[in-house]
């Protein structure tokens, strides 16, 4: 069962091994989220923004892609912007990220709950498990970072209680036009199936029999769209096997063949993946 369908579970439905009951509707009570995207060369903007709806009494998520600067990425960290609100800010701020004790995370989590903090900076330790009412904005920074079921995911952390609600994704200036047009789909719906189809088809869900948790697979003697109506059809003729032969206790002779050909054969590998 999932909040948000994610490419791993498209992955082992295209397989046949779980079926969906799709739920569309959001809970009574929810208004829809306004989702925008800006440049990070307008974040004074954004601030600026931020300042005066925190002075209407609103709360604020604000999520960062790392916990600490790196040498490595050059991009926004927990603890440095922390650091920076804090002393921009005339309201509390509170961090919560996944290095910190568990404790101080839960103690970080329930100021912001209680209103003591307005706004809040975290990594994605937020994504799911937190409801807080009153949160009416979610800021993610360098959102060109994140899988867009994963955005969908932070996302949803606001919207939650009788007051409109918004998401701002702020992405790098340098971002090109394909990971623009990513973003844009959030901007557009707020379906989590859609949004989920179109991280798989970017991001693949990575090997049904193994380790590699996004990546398209890789097919030896076809690809793509090939692949997947190939699929439904196998899964079409498994079901039709297996309802006229219900008492189906061997193999057919050729398919243990197909199988070492294909490298799925070990059953135990197969079975520890899902």
């Amino acid at each position: 069962m999932t909040a948000t369908p994610i490419p791993r579970t498209l992955l082992l439905t295209q397989w046949g091994d779980l079926s969906v009951s799709r739920l569309d509707e959001k809970p009574p009570g929810r208004k829809p989220i306004q989702t925008s995207l800006h440049p990070l060369s307008t974040l004074e903007e954004v601030i600026s923004g931020i300042t005066r709806i925190l002075q209407r009494g609103a709360q604020v998520f604000w999520v960062c892609p790392l916990v600490e600067e790196s040498d490595v990425l050059d991009v926004a960290a927990a603890e440095a912007r922390w650091g920076d609100l804090a002393q921009r800010l005339s309201v509390p701020v509170g961090l919560a990220h996944g290095r910190q004790e568990i404790a101080q995370r839960q103690t970080e989590l329930d100021r912001f709950r209680l209103g003591e903090t307005r706004l809040l900076v975290a990594t994605t330790v937020i994504e799911v498990g937190v409801d807080i009412p009153n949160a009416s904005v979610m800021v993610i920074e360098h959102a060109e970072r994140f899988g867009l079921a994963q955005l969908h995911q932070l996302r949803g952390r606001v919207g939650r209680g009788a007051t409109a609600s918004y998401c701002l994704l702020i992405y790098d200036d340098a971002t090109g036009a394909t990971g623009k047009e990513r973003l844009s789909l959030l901007r557009e719906t707020e379906d989590g199936f859609l949004i989920a189809e179109r991280d798989f088809s970017v991001r693949g869900g990575g090997d049904l029999a193994g380790n590699r948790q996004s990546g398209l697979p890789l097919f030896r003697l076809t690809e793509g769209v090939n692949a997947e109506l190939l699929l439904q059809e196998a899964h079409r003729d498994t079901l039709m096997i297996t309802e006229k032969s219900k008492t189906l206790t061997t193999l057919r002779p050729e398919l243990p063949i197909l199988l070492q050909i294909f490298d799925r054969h070990d059953m135990k590998r197969i079975n520890r993946s899902g």
